[in-house]
């Protein structure tokens, strides 16, 4: 592995940071959005899936 200059190092990481395009505030506040109501939408699947199998076993099991 190859030694580099502390100095340099920092100097690059500065110029590739600046090729970055960063988003706006609109796109991240969109994208939050568009991630809770995934989270949502997951969470309310997983929980008719839970109980649909929890109604089934009783089912199975005779409670």
């Amino acid at each position: 592995m190859a030694k580099t200059n502390p100095l340099k190092f920092f100097q690059e990481v500065r110029s590739e940071t600046a090729k970055v395009t960063w988003p706006t505030r609109k796109e991240t506040g969109v994208t939050t959005l568009m991630v809770f109501i995934m989270v949502f939408l997951a969470s309310m699947f997983f929980l008719a899936a839970d109980q649909l199998m929890s109604y089934l076993l009783s089912l199975l099991l005779g409670f």
